[in-house]
């Protein structure tokens, strides 16, 4: 074995060199490419240098232009003649439920004395009985007098329209709690309504939603 020592290193030595002339080749390529990136910012840096020197030679002398004062922005608040129209509209609809406007010929006369205005489809009211439509508010006059009712009649009626509820329900009771047990509010209640222009019909509500206390009320779309 010893004797085979001077060989074997004597074919590690081109193995060596190659090695050491692939180190050299990498290193030369590594100093190459940071001299090319050292030329290309130095000449990346002179570019800009005379591009700056150029925009400022060709804006010499120009003033800035001054920027106008805008103006500011309207609140985002009710306008008085918003308000005033809505207060004109709430008038208006309380001005329309009267005791005096008998509302016999615009009611449709059935077990349920169910309401329908003009020009609404036939099978709204058998819909409004199957509760097709959703409650989505509710008004309940117990304990009112009359005039106490009608106000807050018209302030309900007026506050869902805003919203754009389509389907409310009011609370007139049976009247087993008046004088003489009779149904007072339950008659004006459903006047009252039969006058209101964005009534387009009602119904006497379900038995789960007070029966022949309270009715069911289709408003218009707004």
């Amino acid at each position: 074995m010893p004797s085979d020592l001077p060989s074997q290193i004597k074919a590690l030595a081109p193995r060596l060199r190659a090695a050491k002339d692939e180190a050299s080749t990498q290193a030369r390529r590594t100093l190459d490419q940071s001299t090319v990136e050292a030329r290309r910012a130095v000449i990346q840096a002179a570019q800009t240098g005379r591009e700056q020197q150029l925009f400022a030679e060709a804006t010499r002398g120009v003033q800035p232009l001054t920027t106008p004062a805008r103006a500011p922005r309207p609140a985002l608040h009710t306008t008085p003649s918003a308000m005033m129209r809505r207060r004109d509209e709430a008038d208006a609809l309380a001005s329309s439920l009267s005791d005096g406007i008998g509302a016999d010929g615009l009611l449709e006369t059935d077990a349920a004395l169910s309401f329908t205005r003009d020009g609404i489809a036939p099978n709204t009211v058998r819909k409004l009985r199957r509760g097709d439509w959703v409650i989505q508010a509710q008004l309940d006059l117990h304990g009112m007098t009359r005039d106490e009712a009608r106000a807050a009649l018209t302030q309900f009626l007026h506050a869902a329209l805003t919203k754009g509820l389509r389907c409310v329900r009011v609370i007139h009771g049976k009247g087993l709690g008046s004088k003489n047990h009779l149904p007072v509010l339950k008659d004006k209640v459903r006047r009252w309504l039969a006058q209101s222009d964005p009534v387009l019909a009602y119904v006497q509500a379900r038995a789960a939603d007070g029966g022949a206390g309270a009715v069911v009320v289709l408003l218009k779309n707004t």
